[in-house]
């Protein structure tokens, strides 16, 4: 089972994916509203996945999916930006991120960009 850090600035949306994540068989070992909190939590947690949104308060997802992967350059790390942040998602991938889902999403597109991640470890 895989174990997920869920970061976006807005709980409704981190709520969400955590209830779309477990209702798919992964696990969700933590959450954060921002990057310096997710850089944190992902030395703590060490998870098998991170869904990070791009555009959060104090450090960016950009900048936190750099500070990641400095600590564990295999980490998997799925973008979740909104419609129009296509250069901010292709900066993203550049810098090491796995993949990306627009939101607004629905639950068929979460399951179909994690899906390969499932059951993998670190």
């Amino acid at each position: 089972m895989s174990k997920v850090l869920v970061v976006d600035d807005a709980i409704f949306m981190r709520q969400a994916l955590k209830l779309i994540l477990e209702r798919n068989g992964f696990t969700v070992v933590g959450e954060a509203e921002n990057g310096r909190i997710a850089i944190q939590k992902y030395k703590e947690l060490t998870p098998d996945l991170v869904t990070m949104d791009i555009t959060m308060p104090e450090v960016d997802g950009i900048e936190a999916v750099k500070a990641i992967k400095a600590i564990n350059p295999g980490s998997r790390i799925v973008m979740i930006s909104a419609l129009g942040q296509e250069s901010h998602i292709r900066e993203a991938i550049m810098v090491g991120a796995s993949g990306f889902i627009v939101k607004p999403f629905r639950e068929e597109n979460i399951v179909k960009a994690l899906g390969k991640y499932k059951g993998e470890a670190g």
